[in-house]
This record gives C-alpha cells, sequence and structure tokens, in this order.
C-alpha cells in the first residue's frame, strides 16, 4: 500500500470558500508529477474550467445546457469547409443520449460513441493530427475540441442524475483538472507496474495521474460495450455475450460505431483527477464482478491483464486530507459543499519555495471561452498548427 512521503510538498487547491489539501505518495512518478506541475503554474497556462467538475448532478451545466452546447460546436464545425471534405455533422437531441424515465434514466451509449468518433476523426491522436485539425481556423479547432469535453461531461451528467433519483450515495462527482497546450512526457518504464499497483480502484479524495492524450481506452470499450452501470447497481443489463464481440488491433464494434482510436497511456502531464464518489475497490462485490468480467473480455481480445504497459488501471499520486480540508470525511456531506464551490480559484504547491497561480475568471464571466480561444490561438501559432 502507497505510503504519504512527507518529504514532498503539500498541494493546496482554493475553490471559492474551501481549500483542500493533496498529500502526496512515495512513488517514482509523484516527484516528476510536481516539478510539470510546477512548470504548469509558473507558465500561467489556462485552466480549463469548462472540463472540471464532472458528476455533479446538481449542477447547472445539465443536459439541456450540454446538448445545446454541442450542437453550437458542430454548427460552427459544418460552417468550415474542409479539403478532403469531412461529412456533416448531424444534430443531436436529449433523447439521443439518455433514456426515457421508464427505462431508468440511463445513457444512451450509440449517442456518446458517435459524438465520440467525430472528435477522434477530426483531431487524431496527440502525436499525429489530422489532416482536418491542422488545417481548421482557430475557432473550428476550438469547436472540435468541445466535441471530446462536452461528450466525457455530458456521461458523467446523465450516470449523475440518473444516480441522484435512486441512489444518490453511489453518484459519482469526479474533478479533472487540465490545463490548456500543458506540456506532456513519456512515462517512464518503471512507472508502468504502478498501474498495477492501484488498478481501478478510486478512493474519495483520491488523486490521480490524469489521462492526457485522446482515444479510448480498453476499460472504456469494454464498459460501452458491456453497457455496465456505473456502480452501486446490482441490476447488470443488456449485457451482451463475450463471442458476440469484435476488436482487432485497430479497431473495436462499439454498438455499430466503429472506434479506431484506442491506445494505452503512455504519457503523463503536471495534470490531475480527483475521485469526489465514495471508494469504490475490489471489496465492493459489484466492482469485484464487473472487474472479472473485464478480465474474461481481455483474454477473448488476446489482451493480458498482467501486460504492465496495457495501463489497465490509474496511478495513484496522493490523496487528499479530507478532515483537515472540509472537516469530515463523509461523501454525501462533502458532496454538498463542493456544489457551492464548483470553481479553483488558486492552486498552491508549498515547499521551501512556494509556488502558486490564481485563476480569476469563472464560468460566469462573460468572457470565459473568449479567454481559452485566444490562449489555443498563440499554442497553436507556436506549434505551426494552422
Amino acid at each position: 500500500m502507497a505510503q504519504i512521503n512527507q518529504t514532498l510538498p503539500t498541494i493546496k487547491v482554493t475553490l471559492n470558500d474551501v481549500s483542500y489539501y493533496i498529500d502526496l505518495y512515495d512513488n517514482p512518478i509523484a516527484y516528476r508529477w510536481v516539478e510539470a506541475l510546477k512548470k504548469v503554474l509558473k507558465n500561467n497556462l489556462v485552466l480549463e474550467k469548462n472540463y472540471c467538475f464532472l458528476g455533479f448532478a446538481d449542477s447547472k451545466r445539465d443536459i439541456d445546457y450540454l446538448v445545446k452546447e454541442i450542437n453550437d460546436a458542430i454548427t460552427k464545425i459544418n460552417a468550415f469547409t474542409f479539403n478532403p471534405p469531412y461529412p456533416k455533422l448531424k444534430h443531436f437531441t436529449n433523447e439521443d443520449f439518455q433514456y426515457s424515465v421508464v427505462l431508468g434514466l440511463r445513457l444512451k451509449h450509440e449517442g456518446t460513441n458517435f459524438l465520440h468518433r467525430y472528435f477522434e476523426e477530426l483531431q487524431g491522436p496527440v502525436w499525429n493530427l489530422s489532416t482536418w485539425y491542422k488545417q481548421a481556423d482557430n475557432e473550428t479547432k476550438y469547436a472540435i475540441r468541445q466535441l471530446n469535453i462536452l461528450c466525457h461531461e455530458l456521461e458523467s451528467w446523465v450516470n449523475a442524475y440518473r444516480k441522484s433519483k435512486y441512489k444518490p450515495e453511489w453518484m459519482r462527482p469526479s474533478q479533472i483538472t487540465t490545463f490548456l497546450h500543458a506540456p506532456r512526457y513519456d512515462l517512464h518504464e518503471k512507472d508502468f507496474d504502478l498501474f498495477k499497483q492501484n488498478r481501478y480502484d478510486r478512493e474519495l479524495g483520491g488523486v490521480y495521474l490524469h489521462w492526457s492524450q485522446v482515444g479510448k481506452t480498453l476499460y472504456e470499450v469494454f464498459r460501452d460495450e458491456y453497457e455496465v452501470a456505473l456502480t452501486g447497481d446490482d441490476d447488470t443489463h443488456n449485457t451482451v455475450p463475450i463471442d458476440k464481440f469484435s476488436l482487432d488491433s485497430n479497431k473495436t464494434l462499439i454498438n455499430g460505431v466503429v472506434c479506431s482510436a484506442i491506445n494505452h497511456q503512455k504519457f503523463y502531464s503536471g495534470e490531475f483527477d480527483v475521485e469526489w464518489g465514495q471508494s469504490i475497490t475490489e471489496k465492493n462485490g459489484f466492482k469485484k464482478d464487473e472487474m472479472d468480467r473485464f478480465r474474461t473480455w481481455l483474454k477473448t481480445t488476446e489482451y493480458s491483464w498482467d501486460d504492465p504497459k496495457l495501463s489497465l488501471g490509474y496511478i495513484k499520486l496522493g490523496q487528499i486530507d479530507l478532515k483537515r480540508s472540509f472537516g469530515t470525511d463523509n461523501f454525501l456531506k462533502i458532496y454538498k459543499i463542493l456544489l457551492n464551490n464548483l470553481n479553483i480559484s488558486k492552486i498552491e504547491i508549498i515547499d521551501s519555495d512556494n509556488i502558486s497561480n490564481e485563476y480569476p475568471y469563472t464560468l460566469d464571466s462573460e468572457n470565459w471561452k473568449q479567454i481559452q480561444k485566444d490562449f489555443l490561438k498563440e499554442g497553436y501559432e507556436s506549434h505551426s498548427l494552422r
């Protein structure tokens, strides 16, 4: 079990009216991750606040808001003339993403998979950007980027909203802390064993290495194909027999949508994720059952659960001191505190040479989108991505 390293700095994250404190683990990547975060703060990179607090069922960024944002992005993309042409994207409705109350308000994977495929094709992986993305103007690049982050935010919201109606104690809120144009670095050989140490355990207040690349992991593909209930459910539904799956080295059939961007994590950055939901490990029976199905699926598709290079899991960087930060370690109490604090205003690395950065703009600011577009434009021009 990982131990807190008292020699590493503490990370203090200030929200609107509360701050929380991250204690880092003694593992090989934590040292390099802190250095990467220091560079992000020193360079004043823009915090992507519209892709930050996910899975909060009571957020005003609900399905109505998110579907409108998706369609606005699609309208912008459709207006650009690509060469070679890219087929016009269809607009979506709420019903494309969520089943009715009668069917349990579940997520419709078909809709999100189609949306994510558009993004994968239009942008391409970070190491091989598509021809369409390179020729797009800055407004269109921004719209393409939104397809990805809005897709993931919508998935999280639909799942959280459903849970809020049936099993609120199993909502899965999280925090994705990303920065525009954050530098990426290659994972070291010894880092890959850390995926095996933690696997898919998620602990309340746990801080995890961010997935800083484009594409789907094998675990995400498995969950899409199985339509696995997100956690805390005992009503596994719509499962597909394993022999129905089709997977080769490049593509998989997901509910009728071909996804060609399956890859395994190979980069890290100064970005990080926080788990704000109840702790879930294989000690929970439903999680153990899901992992057993996943391990069987991997065998069927000729992947090995024991291959560290498949990055099967989440690397845990550290743990929030919940009682110091919130005065409690109770999930629902912390959730209620966070609902009034869904905005990061400052990040500080508390060390001998304290480094911090403030993030004054909020999603209530009229110009928050323009702030992002202007910063992305600088990055595009410096990287010659025109």
